[in-house]
């Protein structure tokens, strides 16, 4: 393991531990590449009309923050941490186009109160600068039962999911499944979408 591999572990390690200069120096690293990602795939014209990049990168900063706080992502590198990003770019995007044909909605019929109800239906939304804060990390940490969070603090602690199934005397692979279905949980219960798998 090279001294940046070290370097980008202890980074990661300070994203799980609520590190606020560590969340806006990884804001200000990916803010820009998410936003191109997102306008490249924002095509429709009447979705852009109420959607726009920083939406959408508001909202997997939000979701990132929460779940990386969890101890839920593995990332060895920049770039598994870019791909990662970028999925959940790609299915951010889709769920608000999904959502936008769901409602059939018209362009000449919409109005204020279809923008506010269409943007109430994502409530991880947060501006990019308050994502990482505390209070949505602590918001996050409450709807976790005890065992979850012993676990989440395990991972935020750095401890690798061979070392969390030794502690609790189970395989690995079956800790690390159930804990993702409960941070799905949380993250559905918070307003946050689900993340994509690693």
């Amino acid at each position: 393991m090279t001294s940046a591999d070290d370097e980008f572990l202890e980074f990661i390690q300070r994203i799980r531990r609520g590190d606020q200069e560590a969340a806006r120096l990884l804001v200000q690293r990916y803010e820009r590449e998410l936003r191109i990602m997102a306008r490249v795939r924002l095509t429709d014209a009447r979705l852009c009309q109420i959607l726009d990049s920083m939406d959408v990168c508001q909202s997997i900063f939000a979701n990132f923050f929460a779940r990386a706080a969890a101890g839920q992502f593995e990332l060895a590198t920049p770039d598994h941490l870019l791909r990662l990003l970028a999925v959940m770019v790609r299915n951010k995007v889709t769920d608000y186009a999904r959502l936008h044909r769901a409602e059939r909605r018209d362009n000449r019929r919409l109005n204020t109160s279809d923008i506010t109800e269409l943007e109430m239906a994502h409530p991880g939304d947060l501006p990019c600068e308050t994502v990482a804060t505390a209070e949505l990390l602590e918001k996050f940490r409450k709807k976790l039962t005890p065992e979850e969070l012993q676990i989440a603090d395990m991972r935020r602690d750095g401890l690798k999911w061979d070392a969390i199934g030794e502690h609790f005397l189970e395989a690995p692979e079956a800790i690390r499944k159930r804990f993702s279905r409960a941070i799905d949980r949380v993250a559905a219960e918070v307003g946050l979408e689900q993340a994509p798998d690693e």
